[in-house]
């Protein structure tokens, strides 16, 4: 039987190409990844990723902090964060190692330099969110706002009240001095002996992790102290100032503040917060984003251990407008954004769209009474107001943006894996979340040249 194949031959030897970018074609995502990081190296952009010039500098040499970088913001464009697979990709990825140029740094590299850099991935967020800008997209007219509850690296069942956390670190000194004995009976009281065994090593780990949520309920308690001292403080500002003794119970002096008994901290990951989601409950952060209704670009991004949005809207506002120095002209909002005093944050610069209820009872109430008719009641305050102003057809219009931009963004961010955060403590997972936030506009930059370019 004769057939007409292309020839197959494993053992035959072929020279590879002097350039591995004659594998990676021009339109690719990788070499897009490559040209505007040198880009931005290029324009100076990038200072925060490189060491600062120490005698340690002049020893061994460094991979190039620009190599890494576009490695690892590649990576998370396809959704791949763990520096074990990733080097596993710079040995049988053609795209990975043409980033890399063909050099092999070791998933310990990779994590040290993410770690490292936790606090600089905002920094390349803003660069690329201003070449977005610069190619005309996020011109800060419509931008919805929402919060994303993401799972942490730590577990519910690992929330522990104080004098839970002081029981265990008491059980674990106690148990490092049993230890303590049975080595000075082995190897003599000014003996070292072995190395720390594994199961102790696992201990001096635990008894940290039970420190440090100790720690946390510890300020926690400070804080209401302080709380306290400061409603004091102006209790007799007043009083001095009238002359007269306030009306009421005296209050408790700061020293007699105890923190509630019930109040518990995460041993795995402290700085994380127990939160509801509509899928649960869960051990994690709440992640900030606010959307371009046009393009889906992302013009603002946070983190916060608060679970409630209410607190949300203004900070976000305000780093909208340092991040690129503008405002939105309209902002949408769900009703987890919802006060009055949030509804007093609306200027000549931004109008506000924000759901004083849940979808459902709106589009019910709209249902039932139709849209608003006759004049504004002289009566109606911040809530009533709001809610006329979302029911004209006008108000609607405008609403019916939120859904279709900020709820896709976040879905796009679970189908490239960010159903939890991998890195620890708030820090952490605001470097991943700046990270799923600068690459979700890098796509967008990508694919929208793509397309023109079609």
């Amino acid at each position: 039987m004769t057939s007409n194949f292309i020839r197959y031959d494993q053992d035959q030897q072929h020279l590879l190409p002097k350039d591995l970018s004659e594998w990676v074609a021009e339109d690719s995502l990788e070499r897009f990844v490559s040209d505007t990081i040198d880009y931005l190296d290029e324009q100076d952009r990038l200072e925060p990723f490189y060491p600062v010039e120490t005698d340690e500098n002049r020893g061994r040499p460094q991979f190039h902090p620009v190599m890494l970088l576009k490695v690892l913001v590649f990576a998370y464009a396809q959704g791949i964060r763990s520096s074990r697979k990733i080097d596993r990709l710079l040995e049988r990825d053609v795209a990975f190692r043409f980033l890399a140029a063909n050099q092999q740094p070791d998933f310990r590299t990779i994590s040290n330099f993410r770690k490292d850099h936790r606090q600089d991935f905002k920094h390349l967020f803003v660069e690329i969110l201003q070449l977005c800008r610069q190619a005309g997209m996020a011109q800060m007219g419509e931008v919805a706002l929402d919060g994303r509850r993401v799972q942490g690296d730590a577990a519910l069942d690992q929330n522990r009240t104080r004098a839970q956390i002081e029981a265990e670190i008491q059980e674990v000194l106690d148990e490092a001095a049993e230890v303590d004995e049975e080595e000075d009976e082995e190897y003599g009281p000014e003996n070292r002996g072995d190395e720390l065994p594994e199961e102790l090593q696992d201990k001096e780990s635990r008894l940290e992790r039970l420190r440090e949520a100790k720690a946390k309920l510890d300020d926690i308690e400070q804080e209401q102290k302080d709380e306290q001292a400061e409603k004091i403080r102006q209790r007799e500002q007043e009083e001095a100032e009238s002359g007269e003794t306030l009306r009421g119970r005296k209050p408790t002096p700061p020293e007699e503040i105890e923190l509630d008994e019930d109040t518990k901290a995460n041993m795995t990951d402290p700085e994380s917060q127990t939160m509801k989601s509509s899928d649960g409950w869960k051990q994690g952060y709440n992640g900030q984003a606010m959307v371009d209704c046009n393009s889906q670009v992302i013009v603002a991004q946070d983190v916060t251990t608060d679970a409630n949005d209410t607190q949300q809207l203004e900070p976000m506002l305000d780093e909208c407008e340092a991040v690129i120095d503008e405002t939105p002209s309209k902002l949408l909002a769900d009703a987890g954004y919802w006060s009055e005093a949030n509804a007093a944050l609306e200027d000549e610069q931004t109008e506000l769209y924000i759901a004083t209820t849940k979808g459902w009872k709106r589009r019910k109430e709209l249902r039932e009474n139709g849209p608003p008719r006759g004049p504004i009641p002289d009566s109606a305050g911040p809530k009533e107001l709001m809610e006329r102003k979302l029911r004209t057809k006008r108000g609607r219009d405008i609403y019916r943006k939120r859904g279709q931009s900020v709820e896709p963004v976040f879905g796009q961010h679970v189908n490239r894996g960010l159903d939890r955060f991998m890195l620890r403590g708030k820090d952490g997972a605001a470097a991943e979340w700046s990270l799923f936030s600068a690459t979700h506009n890098l796509l967008k930059l990508w694919r929208t040249r793509w397309e023109s370019a079609g």
